[in-house]
């Protein structure tokens, strides 16, 4: 299959994403969905670490269709997130997921002035979440009284990291990359395991900077292998090499693409951890799929194009079966586009169930293989 084929059953997926999407925003409007619950969206409030995804989505059909319909709503979520950057005291890692998805999107698309500087707000606030000791940019507050997670990091943000490539790009500052760059550092010599697995959490001492261990997170145990986890690893290290050229960058992502599809059942969606006791649930996390399959596209486009195939095929095939296994095209009684997601297993919480990161994914893989121009992270 070359870089440029689309496959047959793309544009009518495109469709279904654009038409069940734009019966969303009659109800879900300028709100911040994150799980189904009983074919429901439940909307979170503007500080939830989700909220990014749904506007994003929008942005992804606007940039291709020009609607009016998908612009309004994902220029109002925008608004609403001024009170969660200035309010400060919600904020944490997640500035990248929730403002790159909304005001970095909107400024490459419209160019509007507002949105950049609350894009470079953002970063700033990312950037001082730096460790310079560990060098690692710290993941979450301690949200309940005596909780102490000042040396805690995680590999999700390594899909943080762009928004602080874009602003070095932006206002010609290294300093941001500088340590986008340190975490991804850190990312590599600490969560990323020989054989391609990953770490969810990584612990430092936060006064010193040094090692203390790991925590299972949202995976199973502290050495399993989450695969939400190794999927942003995935994607998270394949951007970082797309905006710095670092070869160590680009090995690892290979190293976490072969462990993540060396480990894919039939149908290729993941189970939550791909290392599971035989006496514990393997529920598919489609939302996974999803961010690996559009990472595994960007990946094709960086590696030498002899071995482009072994990266994209798969990406196609991955979305595919989400698409005919696991959409629900179908179901009226169902907002989310792709069921299956498990959201935390180890928490009990929204297993089984679409997830508004999933389906922004899966939208845009299709996005990619049908050669979009604007892919907000890069």
């Amino acid at each position: 299959m070359s870089q440029t084929e689309r496959p047959e059953w793309l544009e009518t997926a495109w469709k279904r994403v654009k038409d069940k999407t734009l019966r969303n925003v009659q109800r879900i409007g300028a709100g911040f969905p994150h799980a189904s619950v009983n074919g429901v969206y439940q909307l979170e409030e503007p500080h939830w670490w989700t909220a990014g995804f749904w506007p994003g989505m929008l942005w992804l059909l606007y940039d291709e269709s020009g609607d009016e319909r998908f612009r309004l709503p994902a220029e109002q979520c925008e608004a609403r997130l001024d009170a969660v950057l200035d309010g400060f005291v919600r904020l944490d890692h997640d500035l990248g997921f929730m403002w790159t998805l909304t005001s970095v999107a909107s400024y490459k698309l419209l160019g509007g002035e507002a949105s950049k500087l609350r894009a470079l707000k953002a970063a700033n606030y990312l950037a001082a979440r730096f460790n310079a000791q560990g060098r690692y940019i710290r993941a979450w507050n301690p949200w309940r009284e005596g909780e102490d997670n000042a040396g805690w990091a995680i590999i999700d943000c390594a899909m943080n990291t762009p928004l602080l490539y874009w602003a070095s790009r932006t206002t010609g500052d290294p300093r941001y990359r500088h340590i986008a760059e340190a975490h991804m550092d850190t990312v590599l010599d600490r969560f990323v395991r020989p054989d391609g697995s990953v770490h969810h959490i990584v612990t430092f001492d936060p006064q010193t900077g040094a090692h203390t261990g790991s925590l299972g997170g949202q995976g199973h145990a502290p050495e399993s292998a989450w695969s939400r986890g190794t999927a942003w690893a995935l994607y998270g290290l394949t951007l970082s090499y797309h905006h710095t050229g670092k070869q160590a960058y680009l090995d690892a992502a290979k190293r976490v693409a072969h462990f993540f599809l060396s480990n894919l059942p039939d149908d290729l969606v993941p189970p939550w951890d791909f290392r599971l006791p035989p006496d514990v649930p393997k529920h598919r996390d489609s939302s996974a799929a999803a961010i690996a399959a559009s990472g595994l596209l960007l990946l094709s486009r960086k590696a030498n194009p002899l071995e482009a195939h072994v990266y994209r095929e798969p990406a196609v095939r991955m979305l595919e079966s989400l698409d005919s296994r696991y959409g629900a095209w179908d179901d009226p009684e169902e907002e989310g586009l792709i069921r299956e997601g498990t959201s935390h297993y180890p928490e009990g919480k929204n297993i089984g169930v679409p997830l508004i990161y999933g389906d922004y994914f899966f939208v845009e893989g299709l996005a990619r293989l049908r050669g979009a121009k604007t892919i907000f992270w890069e």
